[in-house]
């Protein structure tokens, strides 16, 4: 039952692995009921503070408080009440999806009777009745996310930390489990998303925290992020995607600032600085326009829009959001 404190509270948490400080002092408020978006590139210490808030590691510093019970010295306390839900499934390819959710029901303490009733309520409202009784080695990766999901809601939790849920998903899969969220989160359970899809944290996260090398470098809503780095983004669509490096060198070149390449082959995009009035945005997109022209790079369309999450991401840490990993703990994530 929610209590009157945050969800959690973590102060100056800290780990430390040889010469590596995978978590360097992080401050973390999670209010009860959120769906709380925890976003960073491989390595950047989100699997490192899931272990550390699930009891499943021993901070080295800084205290962190889940339900209002110590993660060091009250960690029965806690795993009674959470439910953690990794990057890969926790599931028994031998066995078919009911067999499954029944074992997860009576190691949770459950009766054989209760197990297979609560089976089935996961079964449907998973959208995995058709599948009950086929062997979990047969299912797709996002059936078996579904029914890992599931596991994890056998007894349902106060806390769940979801840990890279979607990895290596293709995208019907994923919408999927996003809708799943959703219906967990509605239904009274916090979540704790831990992510490097930034989409999914824009259409899953009340609050969202950017954590890199082991530091929270911001916090807030998917809007006030965005609002933080600018309030208009350049997107320039060219005629000749061989132009694109050309064209993307005369940007970063005008603009003073990072450049994203589109995954279509001929589309750019760039952050604007916020301006003191429109007239400024005009001025500035027209000499980015010029320099374009004068370096003979032919433009077919141009157009001004709000950042994404991911140009925001890119500003604020200073590198897209999939880099190579450097966390110990989160190296795979």
């Amino acid at each position: 039952m929610a209590g009157d404190g945050p969800a959690i509270e973590a102060r100056g948490l800290v780990k430390v692995y040889g010469e590596t400080r995978a978590l360097d002092g992080i401050d973390l408020t999670v209010r009860h009921g959120q769906v709380f978006g925890f976003l960073g590139p491989n390595g950047a210490g989100k699997t490192t503070s899931i272990r550390i808030l699930a009891t499943l590691a021993r901070p080295d510093g800084g205290t962190a408080r889940v339900l209002g019970l110590d993660v060091v010295s009250e960690k029965n306390a806690i795993r009674a009440r959470v439910a953690v839900t990794g990057q890969f499934a926790s599931l028994d390819d031998d066995l078919t999806g009911h067999e499954n959710l029944i074992v997860f029901g009576r190691l949770r303490g459950l009766s054989r009777a209760a197990s297979k009733r609560r089976a089935d309520e996961l079964l449907a409202a998973f959208d995995l009745t058709g599948a009950a009784s086929r062997l979990v080695s047969a299912y797709s990766g996002g059936m078996r996310r579904r029914l890992d999901i599931g596991a994890s809601l056998i007894v349902p939790p106060d806390l769940l930390f979801l840990d890279e849920p979607t990895t290596g998903m293709d995208p019907r899969s994923r919408t999927q489990v996003w809708e799943l969220v959703r219906q967990i989160a509605t239904a009274g359970t916090t979540v704790l998303l831990t992510t490097q899809y930034l989409e999914e944290a824009d259409q899953l996260a009340d609050r969202i925290v950017v954590i890199d090398h082991g530091r929270i470098v911001a916090e807030g809503t998917s809007a006030e992020l965005k609002d933080q780095v600018g309030s208009r983004t350049l997107h320039v669509r060219l005629l000749d995607g061989q132009q694109r490096s050309e064209a993307r060198a005369v940007l970063a070149g005008t603009l003073e600032g990072p450049v994203q390449l589109g995954a279509d082959g001929l589309t750019l995009s760039a952050l604007l600085a916020t301006p003191a009035d429109a007239a400024d945005v005009g001025r500035l997109v027209g000499h980015a326009m010029t320099q374009l022209s004068a370096a003979r790079v032919a433009v077919a369309e141009v157009a001004l829009g709000q950042p994404t999450l991911q140009e925001a991401f890119l500003a604020l840490t200073g590198h897209p959001a999939s880099p190579a990993a450097t966390d110990p703990e989160d190296a795979s994530s």
